[in-house]
């Protein structure tokens, strides 16, 4: 098991997605569900009419598709308290993957 590569409060660690996370959480929502499987543009809008919701259900995606430590009722606690830091962790753990997909790709 391992855990989120960026702390709840490293949000600035990757500047490029805390900007995007910050000024338009909805395409960072949206990019966040295509990593996990899921439509970029239907969860992108989704997440306009219930953010906390939505947030709590992708953050579980994440940690089960990762193997990351967690729960429920921790997802909903984060987002509750630190909507934006979860989310902006969440953007810097799926850019992780993708970058680490995309070397394994070109090997």
């Amino acid at each position: 098991m391992s855990s989120f590569r960026h702390g709840l409060c490293g949000c600035f660690d990757d500047c490029g997605v805390a900007l995007i996370t910050y000024f338009c959480p909805c395409y960072a929502f949206g990019k966040n569900a295509e990593a996990v499987g899921d439509s970029c543009c239907l969860c992108g809008c989704a997440y306009l009419f219930c953010p906390i919701i939505l947030g709590c259900i992708m953050r579980g995606k994440l940690r089960e598709k990762q193997d990351i430590p967690g729960g429920c009722c921790s997802d909903l606690l984060t987002h509750f308290f630190c909507h934006m830091c979860a989310l902006c962790q969440e953007g810097q753990e799926v850019k992780h993957i993708t970058l680490n997909t995309q070397a394994m790709e070109r090997e």
